[in-house]
Order: structure tokens, then C-alpha cells, then sequence
């Protein structure tokens, strides 16, 4: 998996006025726990760019004033304002090679489904799974093959192939689907109705 670099600083106030201050100056109140110690830091909301507005899971090196050497780490949490949508708060947690770790993996559906060509349409019925795994086992992206998915088809958690991963979620929930567009779902009504009045129009002639 890739690491992104996030350079922070340690917060010398952790009240409401000072985060405040923090993000009207373009900064994000920070934490990073799951060492020794929690160690409370502020950093550039730019430098997320990479780690929260992208379509791959990515490690943390988060060189922080003051410390020795860098925390590898990985988001755990993050706030967003309701109508700015800015960053209002980020929670890392502090990873370490041999010990196993959850983290929320994006799902990406791969190839040409048939029944899009059938005029289906293709619907994502979960963006995340949590997948628990070593750090150097973690994949960035977790595809689903959608190459054999037909009009009304769709397929599930249980039928991924895992490698050097658990993923937490349950078999039954449901990735992704092609969806029957009302059309094709009314002509198909259309049709059954048709063969119902040819049939009883022929035991009306038998009779």
C-alpha cells in the first residue's frame, strides 16, 4: 500500500477556540493514538488531498514537530463540517508491521457486464468493506469482477477471492447489481400478459 506524508505540529491549546482559530487558518486539528502515548498535532488541510479525496486506501508517515522519528499510521476517523464539507477533525491511528489491523477498503467494480449491453444499468450497492490484515497484507483498492453479471444479477460479499485478508463483512451483503430499467421491466410484463391472453384465447377455440 502507498504512504502519504503529513507533516503536523504539536498543539499547545486543545480547546474549542483554538481548533476553531486552526481551521480558519487552514489547519486540521489532529490526534494519533495506538503507541505509547495519544500526541495531540495540527496539520495543512491540503496535504489530506491524498488521503481523503481519493478512490485508494493509503498509509500515513506523519512527521510531527518534536519527535524523534516519523509515526506510521493510518486514517481511523474523520469529520467533515455539514455544509462547508472542510475537515473539522482527524483521528490516526498508530500502525505497527506485525500486529493486524481494520481498515475500511474501497470497492472497485471491474469489467464489462453483459447486462449493461442488455441495457441494464450498473448499480454499487457499497462503496467500503472492512478488511482486517498485517499492514503489508492491506490491498488499496478491493476489485469486483462484474464481467459476468446479467440483467437483474448481481454478486456478493461471499464470492470474492480473498488473498492475505479477512474481510469483516457479512457473505450476504450485496456489491454491486445490474439494475432492469423500468422499460425493459414494463415489456417483459407486456410480454407475459401477451402469451397469458394468446393461451386463453386458444382453450376458448378448443372449447
Amino acid at each position: 500500500m502507498k504512504t502519504v506524508e503529513i507533516i503536523g505540529y504539536k498543539r499547545a491549546n486543545l480547546g474549542k477556540k483554538a481548533a476553531k482559530r486552526l481551521r480558519a487558518e487552514g489547519m486540521v486539528p489532529c490526534v494519533v493514538y495506538g503507541g505509547e502515548k495519544q500526541i495531540h498535532f495540527y496539520a495543512p488541510m491540503i496535504l489530506f488531498r491524498d488521503v481523503v479525496y481519493t478512490s485508494e486506501a493509503h498509509f500515513v508517515s506523519l512527521i510531527i514537530e518534536g519527535e524523534p522519528e516519523p509515526f506510521e499510521a493510518f486514517l481511523q476517523d474523520v469529520q467533515f463540517h455539514p455544509v462547508s464539507e472542510i475537515i473539522m477533525h482527524a483521528d490516526f491511528l498508530q500502525l505497527f508491521r506485525g500486529t493486524p489491523i481494520k481498515m475500511d477498503i474501497p470497492v472497485k467494480p471491474v469489467g464489462n457486464a453483459p447486462g449493461i449491453q442488455q441495457g441494464g444499468k450498473l448499480i454499487r450497492k457499497i462503496k467500503y468493506l472492512q478488511v482486517k490484515a498485517l499492514p503489508k497484507n492491506m490491498p488499496e483498492v478491493i476489485e469486483v469482477d462484474v464481467s459476468e453479471l446479467d440483467l437483474g444479477k448481481s454478486v456478493k460479499v461471499g464470492e470474492l477471492e480473498t488473498g492475505e485478508y479477512k474481510i469483516l463483512n457479512s457473505p450476504l451483503v450485496t456489491l454491486a447489481g445490474i439494475e432492469v430499467p423500468r422499460v425493459l421491466r414494463g415489456k417483459s410484463l407486456d410480454e407475459e400478459e401477451g402469451e397469458g391472453s394468446e393461451t386463453g384465447e386458444e382453450s376458448a377455440a378448443e372449447e
